[in-house]
């Protein structure tokens, strides 16, 4: 983990010993509030844990960090904790969105009173947040299309089961793999997009109830979370490994899936520096008026195979 830290500030020009001597001349408190929605998923717990760690580099150099959790993907709760961590008095706010347009208005409000707010994990991108760290969903939608273009057997058909249909990610990487796999293999059907609100049950539901709606199904890809789920319904239909499987994120469950044969390819985004760097950039925003280099600080798109996971 220290070596991830190190990696992280070194890429961002950090500087931890003239920054905290000089903020501990300034006599200036700096406080910074992190909203964390869907916070109680597998993979949301890494994102918490980057942004645990730099909660704890920004402390010591003497400023302040307050981490709010919402369970699901809640706008208006997300805008009361906006409101809340103002009237606690943070400087500036690292926030995991949603699409909703009162969410919106509220970060425009924030930046037009000087309080800056940085998008993670998921993006509002006509806002005017300073900018946006984490995964090109977008384009990690067409690696899976192509991964799945080139692994399906001729004809037959593809479900893609998303998460929330208010999350910009979990939407963007959808629409890249509808957009993209249509342009590879015309000679199989994409069904219409379902969604399991990030519940391995509810994946579980979708997937049974397509399996016998659809016989000639080959390819399933979640655009969010459910693995657990596809995968209990396929091995009870005696269909593990018929129907090829493609995911995200490189938590335990996922890895061990991977491992057994149950899907196919994984695909990465680096949780822990979606929670780390924002805190990072607004810390340095804050402190002595860096901006971010870009707009959008990606990571990286990793493909993992059964092969090459460990």
């Amino acid at each position: 983990m220290a070596e991830n830290i190190r990696r992280i500030a070194d890429e961002m020009g950090y500087q931890p010993n003239r920054a905290g001597r000089a903020l501990a001349m300034s006599r200036r408190s700096i406080t910074i509030g992190v909203i964390v929605q869907a916070a109680d998923t597998p993979f949301m717990e890494k994102v918490l844990e980057g942004a645990k760690d730099a909660k704890a580099e920004v402390e010591r150099l003497g400023a302040d960090v307050i981490i709010r959790r919402i369970r699901d993907f809640d706008a208006r709760r997300a805008v009361e904790l906006m409101h809340e961590l103002k009237k606690e008095g943070c400087d500036g706010i690292a926030l995991v969105p949603v699409e909703d347009e009162r969410l919106k208005e509220t970060i425009n409000e924030f930046a037009d009173e000087n309080i800056p707010v940085i998008t993670f994990n998921s993006d509002i991108e006509d806002s005017k947040r300073l900018c946006f760290v984490g995964q090109d969903t977008f384009q990690s939608g067409r690696v899976a299309a192509g991964l799945m273009a080139d692994i399906l057997p001729p004809s037959g058909k593809v479900l893609v089961i998303s998460g929330y249909p208010t999350s910009y990610g979990h939407k963007n990487r959808a629409r890249g793999f509808f957009q993209e796999f249509g342009k590879l293999r015309d000679d199989v059907r994409l069904l219409d997009i379902q969604y399991d609100f990030d519940d391995d049950k509810m994946a579980e539901m979708i997937t049974y109830g397509m399996l016998k709606e659809y016989e000639d199904l080959t390819g399933i890809y979640l655009a969010a979370s459910g693995v657990q789920g596809v995968c209990r319904a396929l091995d009870a239909l005696g269909m593990e490994g018929k129907v090829k499987v493609i995911s995200n994120d490189l938590i335990d469950q996922n890895v061990q899936c991977l491992e057994e044969g149950k899907i196919r390819f994984l695909i990465g985004q680096d949780g822990y520096r979606q929670g780390y760097e924002p805190v990072m950039k607004l810390f340095g925003k804050l402190f002595d008026g860096k901006e971010p280099e870009r707009e959008y600080a990606y990571t990286e798109i990793v493909i993992k195979t059964r092969y090459n996971v460990t």
